[in-house]
């Protein structure tokens, strides 16, 4: 297709709509699924607020493009450089398909979603806290469901995971780095 016939087209399906289309005329292909955070970008250093070194607050992520047909979203936070194998940090699932955003510190108690036990065994965010040395990835990974995952609050990370199989229609990911 022309790319004038594209242009015409997305603004038709805006107009009627009310959406920007998920096709883009430059690329010629559908926008990706994407996760940012306006604390940091993508393989940068983490501020020290979002650590066990600061306020250990969440930090804020937005995300854009879900898949068609998204129902919900589900989030696991983790560290894979940790010494003993990986080391989660947030698991939070179940927010309404409408959620396009976390804000900067997600209480534990969130009335939009339900948050499992990160590897601290405590409910809700953990923040980076590496032992001394190396820099260390923390791997914010989202996904996009065609269903809720009806689990009780405090799941674990493979109870989600288990809960996630066959429901997934789109994956976003957004790394960061920490170190002391």
């Amino acid at each position: 297709m022309t790319k004038l016939f594209m242009c015409v087209a997305g603004l038709l399906f805006t107009i009627v709509l009310g959406v920007p289309p998920l096709y883009s005329a430059e690329s010629g292909s559908a926008q990706k699924f994407i996760l940012t955070s306006s604390a940091f970008q993508a393989g940068a250093d983490i501020p020290r607020k979002y650590t066990c070194d600061g306020e250990d607050v969440s930090p804020p992520l937005r995300w854009e493009n879900p898949p068609a047909g998204t129902k919900a979203f589900a989030m696991i936070a983790d560290d894979p450089d940790a010494p003993g194998g990986t080391w989660v940090h947030w698991v939070i699932y179940d927010l309404p398909a409408e959620t396009k955003e976390l804000t900067e510190g997600v209480p534990k108690t969130a009335a939009e979603a339900k948050q499992g036990i990160n590897d601290f065994r405590k409910v809700g965010y953990g923040g980076p806290c590496p032992p001394p040395g190396l820099a260390h990835r923390y791997f914010f990974k989202l996904y996009a469901l065609d269903a809720a995952t009806h689990l009780k609050s405090r799941a674990t990370k493979q109870l989600l995971l288990d809960a996630l199989k066959a429901h997934v229609l789109g994956e976003a990911d957004l790394m960061g780095r920490y170190r002391r």
